[in-house]
């Protein structure tokens, strides 16, 4: 079964290197459906793999200057007091319990929906903002949503450990219309990595953490990252999109259903 879970992450990691799209959306379904692992363990160790693979990201967004601290800072204003208080819920409602595994069951199906919609409605989103600039938040107003959207991303992630990645993206692309693509992936990966690793410690806490499973799917996907990110040019970006939507809402169908 370790090679299973190694080659896993190898699969997951290339396809996150081929599109830009967060880990999460993948991996937590895939142990949920495809292994059997429970909701609540599925969910605190993809945290806890996210939290390492972004770290790493962060460290080479940094390098090349494509992380705008302000909007790190301001989206872990909300972000981490929620991460903090999701946490604090689970333990109160029960953790481990299977009700409580069927409510993270279906609030992985919501988030990956989510993500669905925004790898199929994010270009056309920001065309119609750049279309509108009167609709655009600028000031205080745009400081308390990026907050608050800070805020819905740290419950969300806690709770399904989705959300972070394509979600997160495209929030920063609705709220900062005129930053570049580069800097909204740097910004999205740095807010991460504490956000993660808050919400890895709260599940740690729960007992929600295996770490042979954690060990394994980073053994496969760290050259799998590496590998997808050297062949993203040469796939359409369009045709990789298309096959993951399809893909993540067949996924939330099986959660569902």
């Amino acid at each position: 079964m370790n090679l299973t879970y190694i080659f896993s992450g190898f699969a997951v990691g290339t396809l996150v290197g081929l599109t830009g799209v967060g880990g999460g959306s993948l991996m937590t379904p895939l142990l949920t459906l495809l292994f059997g692992v429970s909701p609540t363990v599925a969910v605190g160790t993809d945290l806890a793999f996210a939290s390492i693979t972004k770290a790493t990201g962060t460290f080479t967004h940094r390098l090349r200057g494509t992380v705008e601290w302000r909007v790190v800072r301001l989206l872990c204003l909300g972000a981490l007091p929620a991460a903090i208080l999701a946490t604090f819920g689970l333990k109160y409602f029960g953790g481990l319990n299977k009700e409580i595994g069927q409510v993270i069951r279906y609030s992985i199906a919501g988030s990956v929906l989510l993500t669905v919609i925004a790898l199929l409605f994010k270009s056309k989103m920001l065309a119609w903002l750049n279309a509108h600039p009167e609709k655009q938040l600028h000031g205080h107003k745009l400081d308390v949503a990026t907050i608050f959207s800070g805020a819905l991303l740290g419950t969300l992630v806690t709770i399904s450990s989705i959300g972070a990645g394509a979600i997160g993206a495209t929030l920063l692309v609705m709220l900062y219309p005129r930053m570049s693509s580069a800097h909204i992936a740097g910004t999205d990966i740095a807010y991460a990595v504490p956000l993660t690793a808050i919400a890895a410690f709260g599940h740690w806490w729960l007992g929600s953490i295996d770490w042979a499973l954690l060990g394994a799917l980073l053994i496969g996907s760290l050259p799998g990252i590496t590998i997808g990110s050297l062949a993203a040019r040469a796939v359409p970006e369009k045709l990789l999109r298309g096959i993951l939507a399809t893909t993540l809402t067949m996924v939330a169908a099986k959660l569902i259903l």
